[in-house]
């Protein structure tokens, strides 16, 4: 074994044994390289990555190639989803040389961190026009010896490079900008399978919620049209419930099989708040998923689900082999009849839509007739029986702040919205591991856990945003006044500590470790930015407690978006949903009276409402600001709405609100 047998990372274990003298990332490790006069090799990837398993299996497992990186290279791995400050920093790196990113990401530095050459994944041998990975090592450290003061002027081009990345122009993001906005993404739209653009296809969660606000009928027709693409489509495990991280085709056909936390929890969310009858049933199926595959013995939620398992046959390990079917194989399971059915119904081929004669499932139209519906589900119990035999994709099993509070905010928002308590419950189990484990007292958070055990890794932005939006969607499912605090707190700290000179954010904390450059990146991914996240959370915040600091402060930093929402509506969708709730109001709701049905249904209602803010309650508080004065209406549940620091009359029947 090598070093990384000590790491908690599950990615960094999955390397223990690789002949690599790996490094975990420290000063230690650069000092190493200082000694030996060699360049310091930087590996980065993360657990579910199937590219990442290639490249170990090919090189890293290969004791010629091993024995090459040892003796010219100090050689350091990292987790992405455990440091993703380091990450997002030679990320920016690798796209700024090749005009692309992604992982697994291989990037050399000299002894001060700077990036001199970065690109992502090597072949064993030359193919496709790309060189072996040991001719790019041998190259590398050739021009390390032979050729430093290239080496010095290319490593400093870039560190200018990073170091001026981190200036954002300001701007305003105003009506207008929104109107031009969603015209941009109705160009980018595909009206032939939904989404935007061509292939790959990631949901585009964040987007779809800033349109399903923003709610003109060409924004509807946008969200409905890929909401339902999404669904009945390869990605979304039509069996067990969850999406897959994305699809490689224009159509949703063939995902790569990973399933993230990050993803399921926004779109869990995103479904319920649909209120339609399919939304209601992703969402429903969605959440099972994550309660009973992703939760870990301590009530948090795993990170993520491989791409990879055996194949039931040959043993080797294969993309999707867990989820893909043939006819026969439906057959077997089924009978011949039931089994002709699912095929039909599942646009399971004998040719196949995936690989080696197997299809993804497919359910593009999901029965009318209540008989079919009972076949269905008879037809799903069976085959999830029979799947449920196959050998099962490993699971990253370490808690991410961040995806908890996501998570916590999914579930808290299908909770409500469906009427499955237990879903809320789920959520205040994850809440309480995060207080337990990942909040040391000081206001500070602490990003990763595993079996109980919490890691050393400060919190990044991220972090902050995601799990004091989390306790504040909290606070509207239970009224408890503690996550309030809690949220509250943990704003205060980013506030305090991760600001930028012209009122955005940095992604990393004032005392964190200094990396060549300060990542700051307020577009969003696959999950939202740490600068998206946060806005969100100060408005949520500013609506519950009238502080105006934080309104301010999401202000300001909305400002320093205004290009990037221009520009690239699609990595932004997160703050446009945060500018356009803003700009709308925002809406807040106390809902107020003795618990029954009429107050569950202006709860109900008023949580329907895009953007809205809702609190209930039997009565005033002043624990929670938004339900100080607060009473019953002659002695009838009623709903307070305010919207752009205006006040409307207090009404008693949910056909009055919105």
């Amino acid at each position: 074994m090598n070093r990384l047998a000590a790491a908690t990372s599950p990615y960094l274990q999955q390397h223990k044994d690789n002949p690599v003298d790996w490094w975990e990332w420290s000063p230690e490790a650069f000092a190493e390289a200082r000694s030996r006069n060699v360049p310091v090799l930087l590996s980065v990837g993360y657990a579910a990555c199937h590219w990442c398993h290639v490249m170990a299996h090919e090189s890293f497992e290969d004791e010629a190639t091993a024995a090459f990186m040892n003796e010219h290279y100090v050689n350091i791995k990292v987790d992405r989803e455990e440091r993703p400050d380091v990450d997002a920093v030679y990320m920016q790196a690798t796209t700024a040389m090749t005009g692309h990113g992604g992982w697994p990401m291989t990037v050399v530095l000299d002894h001060e961190g700077a990036p001199f050459f970065a690109g992502t994944y090597f072949p064993p041998q030359p193919r496709h026009g790309q060189p072996a990975f040991t001719q790019v090592l041998q190259a590398l450290s050739e021009a390390w010896h032979d050729r430093p003061e290239e080496v010095r002027r290319v490593a400093g081009q870039l560190r200018e490079h990073l170091a001026a990345s981190g200036d954002l122009p300001t701007g305003s993001l105003s009506a207008e900008l929104l109107d031009a906005a969603v015209e941009k993404l109705a160009e980018e739209f595909d009206p032939m399978a939904g989404g935007f653009g061509n292939a790959p296809k990631f949901p585009p969660t964040m987007v779809l919620e800033f349109l399903r606000r923003y709610g003109s009928n060409q924004a509807r027709h946008m969200v409905a049209r890929t909401a339902a693409a999404m669904a009945g489509g390869g990605m979304y495990d039509q069996l067990g419930g969850g999406f897959a991280r994305y699809a490689v085709d224009r159509g949703w056909v063939v995902p790569h099989f990973e399933k993230m936390l990050y993803d399921n929890a926004q779109l869990i969310g995103f479904y319920a708040r649909l209120g339609t009858e399919t939304g209601d049933r992703v969402a429903r199926e969605s959440a099972d998923f994550l309660l009973r595959e992703l939760r870990t013995a301590e009530g948090g939620f795993a990170s993520a689900l491989d791409a990879d398992s055996p194949d039931p046959v040959t043993g080797k390990s294969e993309e999707g082999a867990f989820y893909a079917w043939t006819p026969a194989q439906l057959t077997e399971a089924l009978g011949e009849s039931r089994g002709a059915w699912a095929a039909d119904l599942f646009a399971v081929t004998a040719e196949g839509t995936f690989e080696h004669g197997t299809s993804t499932l497919q359910l593009r139209h999901f029965p009318a007739d209540s008989h079919e519906r009972a076949r269905l589900s008879e037809v799903r119990a069976r085959l999830l029986d029979v799947r449920a035999l196959r050998p099962r994709p490993g699971r990253d099993d370490k808690v991410v702040a961040a995806w908890n509070g996501l998570a916590i905010s999914g579930l808290c928002d299908a909770g409500l919205l469906l009427g499955e308590q237990q879903y809320v419950d789920a959520a205040l189990a994850a809440a309480d591991l995060l207080v337990r484990l990942h909040l040391p007292g000081d206001g500070s958070i602490l990003r990763v856990s595993r079996d109980g055990v919490v890691g050393p890794h400060a919190g990044v932005l991220e972090d902050y945003g995601c799990v004091a939006s989390g306790f504040l969607s909290l606070v509207q499912a239970t009224g408890d006044a503690r996550w309030l605090t809690l949220a509250t707190g943990l704003l205060d700290h980013a506030l305090a500590g991760f600001r930028a000179p012209d009122g955005g954010f940095y992604d990393t904390h004032d005392d964190a470790e200094t990396l060549v450059a300060r990542p700051r990146d307020p577009g969003d991914n696959a999950s939202p930015s740490g600068f998206s996240s946060v806005i969100h959370a100060l408005v949520t915040a500013h609506a519950l407690t009238g502080e105006g600091r934080y309104r301010d402060a999401a202000e300001e930093a909305l400002a320093t978006v205004a290009q990037l929402a221009e520009r690239a509506p699609r990595f932004a969708g997160w703050s446009l949903a945060a500018a356009h709730t803003m700009l709308d109001g925002p809406l807040e709701v106390a809902v107020v009276g003795p618990s029954g049905s009429d107050r569950d249904a202006l709860a109900a209602r008023a949580r329907r409402l895009p953007g809205a803010v809702v609190v209930v309650a039997d009565g005033p508080r002043d624990d929670v600001p938004l339900l100080t004065g607060r009473t019953a209406v002659d002695g009838q549940a009623a709903a307070y709405a305010c919207r752009g620091f205006v006040c409307e009359r207090p009404v008693t029947s949910p056909d009055q609100l919105g």
